[in-house]
């Protein structure tokens, strides 16, 4: 394809002002069941995900070395990765019920199963399947949420899916400590509450999802559907440019996890100033998103998109600043900024850029390259840092413009809406 704007194209975002959108409350209620039900499940699914915080304990505790531990840790995050891609073709093969509880009965089934494998070749294959099949779920979900919902409510539908994320996440490793401790400071208790919320959703994915719509019979003189799997996808040129834009945009965002600890403590700055900036941007996540989407979500995708990977990037990029403390809050405060005001519309754009019959591939290869960026984000920023020292703030920032650039060119207007 084409990454020319078309004039149209262009005039389609600004003919005419979009109509006001409902609100946080209105499209919840007003959305389908399904939705609910999803919406309720990536918190379910985020808030079971307590396996990675404490696998590092959980292998030590096992008497497995640092070496191993390290070991087991890549292959979670290969599994997870992986996970996007093979969950975008199980969204489109299965259909978004079958993918669902095949991704939750999948990871309750294997989360118990690790309290009982002594091999640890046996345990990295169980590692490996339990971070991919928790995967498996997110393409479909995503997939539902675009098929159930009309388009001006998307960019709301997924603020809150993304609300579930966060909050999910923020208490998943409280849920696993209340567990450990609940179960005698061993894992037993934890493993098995963490398999069993993951069950539990499973069935309740299999009373209330939709089953897999059969494929209408096609008119004698329609044009043949577009398929092709990932292999379309990759034909398709400008979702490609969204593509490297995310990843670049993936991996800005994580430097606040990696390489920022470090650089603050180089600087010798107190750790406090590291936590009061996690901690600022959960609540800013958490507290805003949603009331900052009701405003955004009127707006040009293309605008929306290029403001938030444009204030992540200036935020880090503020770092670098010679200010102390200061540098850390302000920078905080921006690149949490551009997070809530992109984060629901860069979530959101993978589900109406294709065609409708590759829509959870298109899903599934944003997700794998958005999680690409998240792991190979905080070795590169680090390696950046050993090399340049402060001069990895600015030259990251510059990752950020590209990615700006990127999406810009990339994004589609969105369909104009039937009248």
């Amino acid at each position: 394809m084409s990454t020319d704007v078309r004039p149209a194209e262009a005039a389609a975002e600004t003919a005419a002002p979009t109509p006001a959108a409902p609100g946080v409350w209105a499209t919840f209620t007003q959305a389908p069941r399904a939705v609910k039900t999803v919406l309720a499940g990536v918190l379910v699914n985020r808030l079971s995900g307590f396996l990675h915080v404490f696998l590092v304990l959980f292998l030590t505790a096992e008497g497995h070395s640092k070496g191993r531990t390290v070991i087991a840790l890549g292959v979670y995050g290969a599994g997870a990765v992986a996970g996007s891609l093979v969950g975008g073709t199980l969204a489109d093969r299965l259909g978004i019920r079958g993918a669902t509880v095949l991704s939750m009965s999948s990871t309750a089934v294997l989360t118990a199963a690790l309290l009982y494998l002594p091999d640890f070749t046996l345990l990295l294959a169980a590692i490996a399947l339990v971070s991919l099949g928790a995967q498996l779920f997110r393409p479909a979900s995503a997939t539902l949420l675009a098929e159930e919902t009309d388009g001006d409510r998307q960019i709301m539908i997924f603020a809150m899916y993304r609300f579930g994320l966060n909050v999910g996440a923020t208490a998943a490793p409280l849920l696993g400590y209340a567990l450990y401790h609940a179960g005698g400071q061993t894992y037993t208790l934890l493993f098995w509450g963490e398999a069993a919320l993951a069950l539990v959703y499973a069935l309740i994915a299999r009373a209330t999802l939709p089953a897999r719509k059969k494929p209408a019979p096609a008119a004698p003189d329609a044009a043949p559907a577009r398929t092709g799997g990932y292999g379309a996808v990759l034909r398709d040129r400008r979702y490609l440019l969204y593509l490297a834009a995310a990843f670049f945009h993936s991996a800005v965002y994580m430097q606040y996890l990696s390489t920022l600890p470090l650089y603050m403590k180089d600087a010798q700055l107190a750790l406090f100033w590291y936590t009061f900036a996690v901690a600022l941007n959960g609540v800013i996540v958490i507290a805003f998103e949603l009331l900052v989407t009701k405003l955004s979500q009127r707006w040009p995708l293309k605008i929306t998109i290029g403001l938030g990977f444009a204030l992540v990037g200036a935020g880090v990029a503020c770092y670098g600043l010679p200010i102390g403390p200061a540098a850390i809050v302000i920078g905080t405060l921006v690149w949490s900024l551009g997070e809530i005001l992109g984060g629901p519309a860069v979530f959101a754009y993978p589900a109406s850029a294709g065609p409708e019959a590759l829509r959870s591939r298109y899903i599934g290869s944003f997700q794998f390259v958005f999680g690409l960026g998240s792991a190979l984000g905080p070795m590169a920023g680090t390696w950046l840092f050993l090399q340049f020292g402060s001069l990895v703030w600015p030259l990251v920032g510059a990752c950020s413009l590209l990615a700006t650039l990127c999406g810009l060119i990339a994004v589609r207007p969105r369909p104009a809406a039937a009248s």
